[in-house]
């Protein structure tokens, strides 16, 4: 068969629904300032789909210095890989604020989250090693399983016992194969909202050797009385073994790191092939991470305000009998029962009769009958904003028990 034939036959779980979603609820274009009011169809709506948790996006000194940056360096400089043309003393000065805020030896700067996690796990780990991860691991984490020789072994979300047995089994794994164990957890879970159990898994040293590797896009700049991740949070920051954060959420920008001690970094450095052979990150971005994290640092009002909007959403929520599942971070996700069809009524009338966006999330990526709709609160948003929420939610939910988005058919955006 020829393989666009396939492709176009076989179009995938979520392309599958691309032409009754796309441009509305897929691909959708949220237009104007970055905040919690944007335009989506030349209407404006109360947003809580961004992840500008403490506000960065828009802050004029932020602004200000990335207007400066790029002014002075262009997009280009530095041009090529860092290994081999890339390197500035900024970047270098970047890698150890990072390094001294989330209280590691050392930091290494990466192009992309995404690409920097599958890359982290392929450069750490051989055909000898075994991988213990958690079941609702990040797409990323994923992506890095399936290029990593490592063996691997799954436990059930959050499930120490779970995570017991699977090291028990990594370990017969490594005493044939004379590797090592690497332990793969998030800090955050970006969809569900709730904590990796980094306390429970790291008191598992005492019995299992493992390192352990904290995915934390989203507990960077928010979790912990400094900000400085879910690990400091819990109180075990030194005893996560490497670190990865984001600047794609708290610091509204985009490029990654990875906190560890001196040699693994090193190491990392020079055997990473995703930053290797990819193009340094560019100075507006580096001058503009360097400032944000400043702010970050240096204003913990942010932080505080972002967790006054996050509680006030989710108290709010509970009170009026809506499920937010187990979320202990400001990510709020409310669960719903219903169809695919019914998901997307809901999502409709949110936007078109309530001008509120937020994401929503059906079968396949959830499982059937279920239905998320996943609210990002920041600090940027108003009090006001989460009264009007929590009423327009309520009546949503209501409408959908009492069977008003019961329709055979999927809406279709083209139509709307």
């Amino acid at each position: 068969m020829d393989i666009f034939e396939r492709v176009k036959k076989q179009k995938g779980n979520i392309g599958q629904y691309a032409k009754q979603a796309h441009g509305y609820f897929a691909f959708p274009k949220l237009e104007g300032e970055i905040g919690p009011r944007m335009k989506f169809r030349g209407r404006e709506v109360l947003n809580w789909s961004l992840n500008n948790y403490i506000g960065l996006a828009n802050d004029p000194e932020v602004r200000k210095v990335d207007a400066e940056a790029a002014a002075q360096w262009g997009l280009g400089y530095p041009m090529g890989a860092r290994m081999m043309s890339g390197q500035t003393s900024r970047h270098e000065y970047l890698e150890s604020q990072l390094a001294d805020f989330v209280k590691k030896p050392d930091a290494f700067l990466l192009n992309f989250g995404y690409q920097g996690m599958i890359s982290i796990i392929d450069c750490l780990t051989s055909r000898f090693d075994c991988i213990v991860y958690d079941a609702e691991a990040h797409a990323c984490i994923m992506d890095g399983l399936r290029l990593s020789p490592a063996k691997r072994y799954v436990y059930l979300h959050n499930d120490m016992e779970s995570l017991q047995k699977q090291l028990e089994r990594a370990e017969k794994w490594v005493e044939e194969t004379g590797g090592g164990i690497l332990v793969i957890t998030e800090g955050v879970f970006g969809m569900a909202g709730d904590l990796g159990k980094l306390d429970e898994i790291v008191k598992l040293k005492d019995k299992f050797n493992f390192r352990l590797l904290v995915d934390d896009a989203h507990g960077f700049g928010t979790m912990g009385p400094t900000g400085a991740g879910t690990g400091e949070h819990f109180g075990v920051q030194d005893q996560v073994d490497l670190y990865f954060g984001t600047f794609a959420k708290a610091m509204a920008g985009f490029g990654a790191f990875v906190a560890t001690d001196e040699e693994i970094c090193m190491n990392l450095r020079y055997n990473m092939r995703s930053q290797t052979f990819a193009k340094s990150l560019t100075m507006p971005m580096v001058e503009g991470a360097i400032r944000r994290l400043e702010l970050l640092k240096t204003q913990p009002e942010r932080r505080e305000k972002l967790w006054q909007i996050a509680h006030a959403l989710q108290n709010g929520l509970k009170e009026d009998g809506l499920n937010i599942g187990n979320t202990n971070s400001m990510v709020t996700p409310v669960y719903l029962s219903g169809s695919v069809a019914e998901g997307m009524q809901v999502a409709t009338d949110l936007r078109e009769n309530y001008n509120l966006f937020c994401s929503i999330v059906v079968y396949p990526v959830i499982p059937k009958g279920q239905l998320l709709l996943r609210l990002i609160p920041t600090s940027m948003h108003t009090l006001e904003d989460v009264k009007y929420t929590i009423k327009a939610f309520k009546n949503v939910a209501e409408k959908l028990a009492n069977g008003e988005y019961n329709k055979e058919t999927l809406v279709d955006a083209s139509t709307l």
